[in-house]
């Protein structure tokens, strides 16, 4: 199947106009109707109708029509993967993502991906809270929890291992806990509407949650970044991330609280976006470039191997 006619039928869908599609594309209006002609021979449908005075789509042009979008889009990640074809992604991509993560990972390397897509402006919505993508009209976004939306299509990006933690002043006042009972008895901070975590030993059959249950936690976060300062500074124990804590783990400013224990859910770091998005080569480009960047090793997870 002929890309260019794809095209053309992309632009003439869009349009309405099968000479203006055609003369974007330098093609007379008779070559135009005949690369038409010849697209719906292909497909076995006619994908527009036409009379003396207008144009309109078919039914058929419009169920072909969005996989006629992904085949040009497809066909510009390939080429742009192949170093090809660059100048031509161009647009503005809405990117949302979790503050705190960004903060760390994908603002110091922003340069170097514009540097390569120069044509590409980005419009993003960073929060630690969950907008919702299809609503907000977004291209693409950052997930660091189980991902449940059928509606979305999911790439993971990195691991999300996750543990508690506290500074090492907050222990010398009030203790280490040596089992998951005896947290009900220390400071907590806990994220804001987050559900309890079990917590494991691979030789232990009995479960326990973080926070646990009857606990009251003395501060609730809505924001990682925050979370992982206040715990620094000694408020309490909380449950992070390591993408959010290693360097502070590393330093010994931060503590690793019950290490034989591991926090169960399915939380990883994803990349998604809605099904019912063509994925457009702009939005390719930043997936591979975050892949890249961030994905193939993740440096906060070396230290969980320590």
């Amino acid at each position: 199947m002929d890309t260019n006619c794809i095209k053309l039928f992309v632009l003439a869908a869009e349009t309405l106009n099968i000479s203006a599609a055609g003369e974007q594309l330098g093609l007379t209006p008779s070559v135009a109707s005949a690369w038409l002609a010849k697209l719906e021979m292909q497909v076995g449908a006619d994908l527009f109708h036409r009379t003396t005075r207008k144009v309109t789509l078919s039914l058929a042009g419009m169920e072909f029509l969005p996989y006629a979008k992904e085949i040009l889009a497809q066909q510009e990640a390939a080429l742009a993967t192949l170093g090809q074809g660059n100048l031509n992604i161009s647009g503005t991509l809405r990117f949302a993502a979790s503050s705190t993560f960004a903060q760390r990972f994908i603002m110091p390397i922003l340069p170097e991906f514009l540097d390569r897509y120069p044509d590409i402006n980005l419009e993003l919505m960073l929060s630690d809270g969950q907008v919702k993508l299809i609503e907000g009209g977004f291209d693409l976004a950052l997930r660091n929890l189980a991902v449940e939306d059928s509606s979305l299509i999911c790439r993971r990006l990195a691991k999300d291992t996750r543990i508690l933690c506290a500074s090492p002043d907050y222990l010398a006042r009030n203790g280490t806990p040596r089992n998951p009972e005896e947290l009900i008895r220390h400071q907590l901070l806990v994220f804001l509407n987050t559900k309890p975590r079990k917590l494991i030993t691979p030789n232990c059959s009995d479960h326990f949650s973080f926070p646990p249950e009857k606990s009251k936690p003395r501060i609730l976060c809505d924001d990682g970044a925050s979370m992982r300062i206040a715990a620094k500074a000694g408020v309490g124990i909380c449950m992070s991330s390591l993408w959010n804590i290693h360097t502070e783990l590393e330093a010994g400013s931060l503590i690793r609280v019950l290490p034989d224990y591991q926090i169960s859910d399915n939380s990883a770091i994803w990349l998604v976006y809605p099904k019912s998005n063509v994925l457009t080569a702009k939005v390719r480009v930043l997936i591979d470039f975050l892949v890249e960047k961030i994905g193939n090793s993740p440096e906060w997870e070396t230290i969980n191997k320590k």
